[in-house]
């Protein structure tokens, strides 16, 4: 079976042995300027197709076999948009063409980019497109090799455009990573040195208590005290500023009455580790007289390691979660395309632009019993950076620069929603039409590539088979991301890819 054939039966028209002559082919507005031997070519390698009503000619995503003209009859075009079946075009002009409008294009794999459909019955001449793109490019040289560098260019300029648009994003959030990173990392720092002079002290103080010939029961006793000053720092109870003051006094009296040097140094850690005058009394049973001070002080150490350690533990908590998050969002140690839980998704992409969310108001709404949905990750990250940073730009643009950003998550039918709102001043209605266009934006020169949303649309959309659904106003702007709950199949169809 021939190209030809193939497409033929697959777009479920029948094959009529039928030719146009040189003057029914130049009634064509397309080859009207045509001469007499170019007519010919196109006589002898053009063949008339039927369509009954209803009748696909070519489908969307096909392999592009033929270009097609429609002799008689009536013929709609029609692409898909968002998820759904689009007519862009209805039309009984005879002339009129379609199907593989790119053949010209050599060594690139050729798809029909829309659908042709029969909306009456209708005739067709159906022209081979590897032979027509032959033709094409013998006939008319010059023009060719413009179209040709025109269509090469702009899908040039794409792929080069979104990876910047990419590097962008990731240089933006990098910085901000490196500063979250910084601020518990330098708290760790501080807090360990801290604690190498507060151990060096309490080995001091160890030393001046054996010095004073303590016997193994007091030693003993010191020990359990402690203990249990340690586990006291570990539950303390957050004070007030005005309990906090009135305990650090108290403290503070007791420590003079009995001659302890710097009292008003050490009651703030003994009452930060949730010690008062009562159990201090504990302490002065147990020693000796003329010990009370180092006894009190090697206990304010073990309090101040404790209190210290734990914000080493804090600080390192929190670079383990920032690069948990970062790991999660860039997806690096899993498959690209896996089941995923969209909270998750979400929450790393939060943690990750945490240093631009300043000053914003976030509320997150995010549904626990939202089942997890086959997908790639990483691109589905990419889509929430885009729509969120575009949020914060417009929050941050207008008054004072707050506002409220609102995630939610929901299950509508088979589809899993992801909402992100902000209070921003909506969108321009002169602009709504336009903000999925690839190159349109609004932000000044240098500071945006308007491939953000282009994007976004493609991964939801080509790649994920989803929906974007934009509601705007005065009041700010909800982009709904829709996500079928089946998911994409693992091998995406040609031209999903996003950069093409």
């Amino acid at each position: 079976m021939t190209e030809l054939s193939e497409a033929r039966s697959a777009g479920g028209t029948e094959q009529i042995p039928e030719k146009l002559t040189r003057d029914e082919l130049r009634e064509l507005f397309l080859f009207e300027k045509l001469d007499d031997a170019q007519l010919d070519w196109l006589a002898h390698h053009g063949d008339v197709v039927t369509a009954s009503a209803g009748e696909t000619v070519c489908s969307e995503g096909d392999p592009a076999a033929c270009f097609w003209v429609l002799l008689s009859g009536e013929m709609a075009m029609l692409q898909t948009v968002r998820g759904d079946e689009v007519e862009t075009t209805r039309t009984s002009q005879r002339g009129t063409y379609g199907g593989s409008t790119q053949a010209y294009i050599p060594n690139a794999e050729q798809t029909y980019m829309h659908s042709l459909r029969a909306t009456q019955d209708a005739t067709f001449l159906a022209l081979p497109a590897t032979e027509w793109a032959e033709a094409l490019r013998e006939w008319f040289p010059l023009p060719i090799h413009l179209l040709e560098g025109l269509v090469v260019g702009m899908r040039r300029t794409s792929t080069i455009t979104s990876e910047r648009e990419r590097l962008l994003a990731l240089g933006s959030l990098s910085a901000g990573l490196t500063h979250e990173l910084n601020n518990p990392a330098a708290a760790a720092q501080r807090a360990t040195e801290s604690l190498r002079s507060r151990v060096a002290g309490m080995r001091h103080k160890l030393g001046m208590l054996a010095c004073g010939k303590l016997d193994g029961e007091t030693i003993a006793q010191l020990v359990d005290l402690q203990e249990d000053a340690v586990s006291r720092a570990e539950t303390a109870p957050d004070l007030s500023v005005m309990e906090a003051s009135d305990a650090e006094d108290e403290l503070g009296d007791w420590l003079d009455q009995r001659s302890v040097a710097g009292a008003w140094d050490l009651a703030p850690v003994l009452v930060a580790g949730g010690l008062d005058a009562e159990w201090l009394d504990k302490v002065e049973r147990a020693v000796p007289e003329g010990s009370i001070e180092a006894a009190v002080r090697w206990i304010a150490y073990a309090v101040e390691t404790e209190t210290l350690m734990g914000e080493i533990t804090d600080a390192t908590g929190r670079i383990a979660n920032l690069v948990g998050a970062a790991r999660q969002y860039s997806q690096l140690d899993r498959a690209p395309f896996d089941e995923v839980d969209l909270r998750v998704l979400l929450k790393s992409t939060l943690m990750m632009m945490n240093r631009k969310l300043e000053g914003i108001q976030l509320v997150k709404e995010l549904d626990p019993d939202l089942p997890k949905i086959p997908a790639y990750a990483a691109e589905l990250n990419q889509v929430w950076t885009n729509i969120i940073d575009n949020a914060v730009g417009a929050m941050k643009s207008t008054g004072d620069g707050s506002g409220t950003l609102t995630i939610r998550t929901r299950r509508d039918g088979r589809n899993a929603v992801v909402e992100i709102s902000d209070t921003g001043p909506g969108i321009p209605e002169d602009v709504r039409p336009r903000i999925f266009e690839p190159f349109f934006t609004t932000k000044d020169v240098g500071e945006g590539t308007g491939l953000g949303l282009d994007i976004s649309w493609r991964i939801v959309v080509k790649k994920h088979h989803g929906d974007i659904r934009v509601h705007t106003g005065p009041g700010g702007t909800t982009f709904e991301v829709c996500l079928p709950i089946d998911g994409p199949t693992r091998e995406t169809t040609p031209g999903d890819d996003v950069d093409d």
